[in-house]
């Protein structure tokens, strides 16, 4: 495949073909949406143009993407790499990459992507998701193939590392068998 991985689509969002994107590393700070990003489909490169692109958090973001307008037909994209540089891999040009740093703020959403592990257990899963909300934000955790919601509070955390995109959690007896 040409190019490099900066995003996955993560899950509809709205009912006009809105779209959840977690940010990779690779995703460039100084983004605009004149630019098109690209999924392979059937091996071939597809171009996305943007009717909206807004960041949430240093790895989040919700997309509309011109000609996939309906929930039905965006669902098509979901769990699909996107990719820039196609133009770049071709004329040999290297781009820079964002790391992230353990002394960077980081926000809540921000861990969606990150690997998660938990005190007392050898399971481990993935983030896939952040659900905001003023009572009780949640990450959608996926373990073995079933997605787990926890409590995205700070009392459950027990330790991070931005670099090494890991979240440690340190969770009531029983929670991760309630879902």
């Amino acid at each position: 495949m040409a190019g490099f991985a900066v995003a996955k689509v993560g899950k509809s969002f709205g009912t006009q073909g809105e779209l959840t994107i977690n940010l990779y590393d690779t995703f460039p700070s100084d983004f605009t949406i004149e630019e098109p990003l690209f999924v392979y489909i059937d091996k071939l490169a597809v171009p996305l143009f943007f009717d909206r692109f807004e960041r949430r958090g240093k790895s989040g973001g919700v997309v509309a993407f011109a000609d996939f307008d309906t929930p039905y037909r965006a669902a098509e994209l979901i769990g699909k790499e996107l990719y820039m540089g196609l133009e770049e891999e071709l004329l040999g040009i290297e781009s820079e990459e964002e790391e992230f740093s353990d002394d960077d703020e980081l926000y809540l959403e921000d861990f969606v992507g990150f690997e998660a592990t938990f005190e007392g257990s050898d399971q481990r899963g993935e983030i896939v998701d952040f659900e905001e909300s003023d009572w009780n934000p949640l990450f959608i955790i996926e373990i073995d193939g079933r997605e787990v919601m926890v409590p995205a509070a700070d009392d459950f955390i027990v330790e991070y590392s931005p670099s090494g995109r890991t979240v440690h959690f340190e969770l009531p007896e029983g929670l991760l068998d309630l879902n």
